[in-house]
């Protein structure tokens, strides 16, 4: 089969590989989406480290055209997507059902070869069937899990005012499960003007562009000096991860989506305000529940399928397989403003 192979920083080579047999548990899909992540541009810049060759790719969506002897809840030619976590299921945090923080898991993409090939081996326990969504809304579904994993920890009220820095995928994903949670309002965060925008058009109430105008100012004239009830931090940056600590209110909620790429420094303001605001600070990371994979990814397959969550129009750009490598310069460069990035495997 063909794939997009990662050898080195930034070097992905298109060729041909081995396609393996299904193992017993197994099933083989034909990948027909699958999704860049934006940590995939992280391992492909060496600022995360995983074995070389590898292949990426752990959003992804296709047929199954093989399934191993054991599989008995799957048929040939099923609409699926692929869910990219593989939990020990020994641990006493998978034996509590708190996947997400299992401690000796596998993770397609990373620890074995992702979907950024024709085909993918996936264990049937990490199978789901998409109902009548298409390809690439079910690739979706993976970033929307992890956005709603963090909004039901925060569990937001109907009436509060919520603050989300970052509008990216995630950041809009995030945007979408506040709406729907009853939130009165939404302040978008954000450096990129065109991403603002795109979150106006979503529905957020407030945008500010930090670069452009004072960020707690702007939260004060907004909230009446009291500050929003709860900061979601989608961007991975030290600079908005401090800032959450700076703009909520007094017995205020923060949640932490996005990654830390380097360390976090926090001035004495901000490092004050969580005790003297008697902040709760709250992290979350990944998207899994029980029964495995969970809550999230259940409701956001129906919610989809059901027309209550738009998740197409977050998709910028479509990249065949061979295509791959011009994808991430996109991304890494920041050749031009781009949402969701699709890589397509193989034409229907």
């Amino acid at each position: 089969m063909k794939a997009a192979v990662l050898y080195s920083e930034n070097k992905i080579v298109y060729e041909d590989i081995e396609i393996e047999a299904c193992k017993a548990d197994e099933v083989k899909i034909k990948v027909m989406a699958a999704g860049i992540c934006g940590s995939d541009t992280h391992k492909m810049t060496s600022k995360w480290k995983y074995s070389l060759p590898a292949i990426m790719g752990h959003e992804f969506s296709g047929y199954i055209v093989e399934k191993g002897e054991n599989v008995t809840n799957y048929e040939i030619g099923d609409r699926v997507l692929g869910v990219p976590f593989e939990p020990c299921h020994k641990c006493e945090y998978c034996l509590r059902g708190q996947f997400s923080l299992c401690e000796d898991y596998g993770m397609i993409g990373a620890k074995s070869f992702g979907a950024f090939a024709e085909y993918v081996n996936v264990k049937a326990s990490n199978v789901l069937p998409i109902g009548e969504m298409d390809f690439e809304e079910a690739a979706m579904v993976e970033p929307l899990s992890v956005a709603l994993h963090g909004i039901l920890g925060l569990e937001p009220r109907i009436g509060d005012v919520v603050a989300v820095f970052g509008a990216g995928t995630i950041g809009m994903l995030a945007i979408e499960w506040l709406k729907i949670a009853g939130a009165k309002e939404i302040i978008a965060i954000d450096i990129s003007e065109e991403k603002l925008k795109e979150a106006k058009d979503r529905g957020c109430d407030k945008v500010i562009n930090p670069l452009k105008e004072d960020l707690q100012s702007k939260i004060n004239e907004y909230t009446n000096n009291l500050g929003v009830d709860i900061a979601i931090e989608c961007a991975g940056s030290k600079i908005t991860q401090e800032q959450c600590l700076l703009i909520t209110r007094k017995k205020g909620k923060v949640g932490y989506l996005g990654i830390a790429y380097s360390d976090v420094h926090l001035s004495e303001k901000a490092f004050e305000n969580i005790f003297r605001r008697e902040l709760t600070l709250k992290g979350f990371w990944n998207s899994y529940s029980a029964p495995f994979p969970g809550e999230e990814w259940r409701t956001s397959i129906d919610f989809i399928n059901k027309g209550k969550i738009n998740v197409k129009e977050l998709i910028s750009h479509r990249f065949s397989l061979e295509d791959t490598q011009k994808a991430f310069n996109l991304m890494i460069n920041r050749e031009e403003s781009y949402g969701k990035v699709m890589i397509k495997p193989n034409v229907e």
